[in-house]
């Protein structure tokens, strides 16, 4: 627990990197010229906030986070296979 408290600021820094990167992802998907920059876009912006869920759960030491990740994971998922038809 003290190691975390002690990368705190540094996990913090990189959830405002994330979120800075998820603006652009969102910029991306609403002018990209195609379908298929469109939905990488889209898979992108779900990757990071599952990345950005489980940072969290790490910091404020909180199991249940980890569920939502896992279910916005499953939902990411089949929300890309079905863009993809």
């Amino acid at each position: 627990m003290e190691l975390i408290q002690h990368f705190s600021a540094l996990f913090y820094g990189i959830l405002s990197v994330l979120a800075v990167m998820l603006i652009l992802c969102l910029i991306r998907a609403g002018i990209g010229p195609r379908i298929a920059d469109r939905l990488v876009a889209v898979n992108m912006m779900g990757t990071m906030v599952m990345v950005m869920i489980a940072l969290l759960a790490v910091v404020k030491d909180q199991g249940y986070l980890v569920d939502i990740c896992l279910i916005y994971a499953m939902i990411s998922f089949l929300a890309v296979v079905v863009l993809s038809r």
